[in-house]
């Protein structure tokens, strides 16, 4: 069969590297993600040959044939694509199995936009089969961020300020609502959040069932939870305060294991991409707030269930400062993934908070402040030198970094505290 992807236009992506690697040391990766993330494309863009289950001609014989002999379909040129897997969730077991057989790396790219329930499955996969997480794209990928800083380079203390081009909210507003989508990455400002509407609609209206074909999912449930999780984004809320800002929002209740149910399936679906809590290694008494940070997988999700434009958001700069934060966070995430490293938050009971934390390879970490505007970005430095201080005073490791990420403006520096101030449409992994 013919490669989906033509490899002259392949826009290369933050995790090819990651790719490549994982192959010459498992006999195959998963690649997972939100649907339309570019996951596919990838695959193919790492695979000699290539299978695609959901593939509708001949009346879906693709699907027919992989049910009735999924060891069959993986054999081919290697690496060998098998497009969405959880369609038939015996395809896990079998590459599995062809990898003990063959005993060779880099056999089977599988990907797959949604996990199939653990009885679908026996066996973990586990020193076979690596799951390597994509997510939309970054701005760096979408060609948004110039790149001129890197995270790398600057965990190395490689820096040099510079005067930019300026960005303006209005510019960031549309990035936030357009969000990190292959597809829509070249929209018009006035259809930018058409993408991310028709997603969300799918989701509530026919990706659950699909799910579980088994669960009767109700869409009036998802959408109030969804709405909920958008108004909550960036932020450390409970379980419980989601169920009572659904009540105080629209009236409605629901249970917590009602709750707990759809998480889970909206986590299956890779829509939430959640910050976890970040624990220095302290010996004392300062205790550390276990919360996640919320997050869609992309801003744009949540700004589609609250029906936000960029004109809405321009019209409300605190909600902004969330989108805009998840946003960064969102890059974050990719550039630290890049690094074989990890995004955290971190809080604790004194009221400290550093927005973002990534954790190295070798236990060093970087402590991260985001602001939307220049404007913002010494107060910023001052909390994150405040809350820095207190961790170290506590027994706690000095970061190796500490920057302020911001939005509107044109400028670069290192300030006399030693943080660096740097725009998000510059930096780069």
């Amino acid at each position: 069969m013919k490669k989906m992807t033509n490899d002259s236009k392949y826009k290369p992506r933050i995790v090819d590297t990651l790719v490549k690697k994982n192959l010459r040391i498992f006999g195959a990766v998963c690649i997972e993600g939100p649907k339309w993330c570019g996951k596919t494309w990838t695959s193919s863009h790492h695979a000699n040959s290539e299978f695609l289950v959901g593939d509708p001609s001949g009346n879906f014989s693709n699907r027919r044939l992989a049910e009735l002999e999924p060891y069959t379909v993986l054999k081919g040129d290697t690496p060998r694509l098998i497009d969405e897997w959880q369609e038939v969730p015996a395809l896990w077991d079998a590459t599995r199995a062809y990898v003990d057989e063959t005993g060779n790396k880099g056999q089977i790219i599988l990907t797959g936009s949604s996990t199939p329930v653990t009885k679908g499955v026996l066996h973990s996969g586990t020193g076979r089969i690596k799951s390597i997480r994509m997510n939309t794209m970054s701005l760096y990928e979408s060609g948004d961020s110039s790149g001129l800083f890197s995270l790398k380079d600057l965990c190395e203390n490689k820096f040099e300020s510079k005067v930019l081009e300026a960005t303006d909210l209005e510019k960031l507003a549309y990035l936030v609502v357009r969000g990190g989508w292959p597809g829509n990455i070249d929209i018009s400002v006035d259809d930018c959040d058409v993408l991310a509407l028709g997603y969300m609609e799918n989701v509530a209206k026919t990706d659950l069932k699909q799910l579980d074909q088994d669960i009767d999912y109700s869409e009036h449930k998802a959408n109030l939870i969804l709405k909920s999780l958008a108004r909550n984004e960036s932020t450390t809320v409970s379980n419980r305060s989601i169920l009572n800002d659904i009540i105080e929002n629209d009236n409605s209740s629901i249970s917590k294991n009602t709750l707990s149910k759809y998480l889970d399936a909206f986590n299956r679906m890779f829509l939430l991409n959640n910050q976890e809590p970040f624990s220095p290694n302290i010996r004392s008494s300062l205790r550390v707030k276990q919360m996640e940070k919320r997050h869609f997988s992309d801003p744009a999700m949540a700004c589609a269930m609250l029906r936000l434009t960029p004109k809405k958001l321009m019209n409300d700069l605190n909600t902004f400062g969330f989108m805009f934060e998840a946003m960064v966070e969102r890059d974050l995430s990719i550039y630290a993934q890049a690094l074989n490293a990890k995004l955290f938050h971190y809080q604790d009971y004194k009221n400290n908070e550093i927005d973002a934390v990534i954790e190295l390879e070798d236990g060093n970490w970087c402590a991260i402040e985001i602001e939307l505007g220049l404007n913002k970005v010494e107060e910023g430095s001052k909390n994150l030198i405040k809350v820095c201080k207190d961790i170290v005073d506590n027994g706690g490791k000095e970061p190796i970094l500490k920057c302020v990420i911001y939005g509107a403006g044109n400028m670069a520096y290192k300030n006399s505290d030693g943080v660096f101030i740097i725009p998000i449409t510059a930096l780069k992994d």
